[in-house]
């Protein structure tokens, strides 16, 4: 039986679950998904159109697996890690059914150097080798997982192909193990490590309503749901450019294919702040477009975080965008209904909860079996159909993480970027991360924050009986509640993504930003108490300096932030002398 990338084949009884086979005589690649009585159920990662009844299936003994080694970073996969770059030189702008499993180059040369020495004992997980795989990453040989011995020959540093060996250890038994520059490992087993650590360290990202009001922590997770045209795809864009992750593993899951052009041409030219090198030398893509074929983009983000875990197992801090989850399960429901499996709410398969908890658990901080510190977190946009969180995605995925960041139509519509949901939010990291901002920026920066939340949560309140009986009517004390709020949404919420100063900010930076506009509220408080008129006391000009100190001032010049706040001090000492 053949229904889209659903295949049935019989005499199967021999197979294992999640063994790869090649079908036809394309040998098209598949997973087994079930077996019942000799019958084995395939999905198909490629296109099935042609295939006949009567195909001969082949097994690989293997479970869909990753060629992890030098030559992942800067490339750009399939959603089964086929690399586009190569299929495009072979079949001139498509992907031809049939080509096989091509991965990481095997006939490019690496330069090598052996960090170990003949008679060294080596377990899982330690290193053996190093490779300058780019200007930015050292990419670091480890033994595979369960695999230890006595190192008993090694090659000369000097350039190797990735299936060249390089060293051989005896085991304990006895046998021979050979080791080169790659290792294989199943996509949807997580890899091992030596222990989970407390996520202590946050992920700065250089976006004020993120750092400050939204923290993520190194190793953490977070969702970024919203209708279409919220900004989505350009919140993970930003966070991959500027996050201070080591590596970026980016996934466009079934996204639109425009979209996936503009960060392939994006990426390439943006420099990293850090080293001054392009920071596609420190990225791997993975793009599965809405037009591939639905099993692939089922399988890509375990592919991403394969690839990910394994650049963790270095010693690296890794950032994962998914973009978007939604598409992912889309392609799970898909699939289920050709399997003609009961539906659960929405149309979902029952297991959508399990399958995006198996994702989110595998993000975390952890130390390694090198005994390093890597870090794994994961951001995942959600296209909730209408806009509507309530969805079965959405509200499943707020169970996984403990960052949601809300993305709000109204204030997209409103040109708010990001439109994030300051109210709708939430970040469940501000405690673990509350001893590191005191340390390292400001033991009040948290208090700050909880004071300025407060004024918008109370700007929220008035907004109705605003609607109703409008401003003027309100107290002068009210009326600077939301004059303040509307000082914090535009000098400090709002960020241009397409502004040189504004597109990163610095935390030190942020942390007197906020500070400047809660000391402009307290000086304009006092001044009303002391029977100043709001029309006074709300000075427009200088107002308006403070909404434009993010594109006026700096980065590397936040003495500016210092001189505005002596102009404000200025303005009302004069204010308050005039009227006493």
């Amino acid at each position: 039986m053949i229904n889209g990338p659903v295949v049935k084949a019989d005499h199967m009884e021999h197979c294992q679950m999640r063994e790869m086979v090649t079908v036809g005589e394309k040998k098209l690649i598949g997973e087994i998904i079930a077996i019942e009585e000799g019958i084995g159920i395939i999905q198909v990662y490629e296109e099935t159109e042609g295939l006949r009844i009567g195909e001969i299936v082949e097994r690989t003994h293997k479970p869909l697996s990753l060629k992890l080694g030098p030559g992942l970073l800067g490339n750009i996969f399939d959603g089964i890690q086929r690399p586009l770059k190569k299929i495009d030189d072979m079949n001139n702008n498509f992907i031809k059914a049939g080509i096989g499993l091509l991965s990481i180059d095997k006939e490019k040369k690496w330069d090598v150097k052996i960090t170990v020495n003949i008679g060294d004992q080596l377990s899982q997980g330690e290193f053996y080798g190093l490779v300058e795989e780019t200007n930015l990453i050292t990419h670091k040989l480890m033994v595979p997982p369960s695999i230890s011995g006595e190192v008993i020959e090694i090659m000369e540093d000097g350039e190797y192909t990735i299936e060249q060996t390089i060293v051989k250890l005896k085991d304990d038994r006895e046998n021979i193990i050979e080791l080169n520059m790659y290792q294989e490992w199943p996509v949807r087993k997580s890899r091992p490590v030596d222990s989970r650590m407390k996520l202590s360290k946050p992920l700065i990202t250089g976006q004020r309503i993120l750092d400050v009001f939204f923290p993520l922590a190194k190793g953490g997770t977070a969702a970024i749901p919203g209708g279409f045209g919220t900004g989505k795809t350009m919140m993970q864009h930003q966070l991959a450019k500027w996050s201070d992750a080591d590596i970026i593993v980016y996934i466009g899951c079934g996204e639109r294919g425009n979209e996936m052009t503009d960060v392939l041409k994006e990426f390439p030219k943006l420099i990293d702040p850090k080293s001054g090198e392009a920071i596609i030398a420190r990225t791997i893509l993975i793009a599965n477009t809405s037009d591939m074929p639905v099993a692939a983009r089922e399988a890509s983000i375990y592919t991403g975080i394969t690839l990910a875990e394994y650049y963790r197992d270095m010693g690296y801090h890794i950032a994962i965008m998914a973009d978007s989850t939604s598409r992912w399960a889309e392609a799970l429901r898909e699939i289920s209904g050709r399997l003609e499996e009961m539906p659960a709410e929405g149309g979902y398969p029952a297991y959508l909860a399990s399958r995006l908890a198996e994702f989110y658990e595998r993000a975390g901080y952890c130390r390694t079996l090198s005994k390093e510190e890597g870090s794994i977190t994961i951001i995942g946009a959600v296209s909730p159909a209408g806009g509507d969180f309530s969805e079965p995605v959405t509200e499943n995925t707020k169970r996984f993480v403990n960052a949601f960041l809300a993305l709000d139509k109204k204030l997209a519509y409103a040109r708010h970027y990001p439109a994030i949901n300051w109210l709708d939010s939430y970040s469940g990291y501000i405690d673990n991360l509350s001893e590191w901002y005191s340390e390292n920026i400001s033991q009040d920066l948290i208090v700050l924050r909880g004071k300025v939340m407060k004024i918008l949560q109370e700007e929220d309140k008035l907004k109705d009986i605003v609607q109703l009986v409008g401003e003027d009517v309100l107290p002068d004390g009210q009326r600077l509640i939301l004059t303040i709020a509307d000082v914090v949404k535009v000098a400090f919420l709002q960020q241009n993504a397409f502004h040189q100063v504004d597109t990163y900010v610095p935390l030190p930076k942020q942390h007197l930003m906020l500070e400047l506009i809660y000391h402009l509220y307290l000086r304009a408080k006092k001044a009303i108490q002391l029977g100043i008129p709001m029309s006074k006391v709300k000075n427009d000009k200088l107002f308006n300096k403070v909404k434009k100190m993010k594109y006026d001032i700096p980065n590397e010049d936040i003495i500016g932030i210092g001189r505005l706040m002596i102009e404000i001090n200025n303005y009302f000492d004069a204010l308050e002398k005039e009227y006493q």
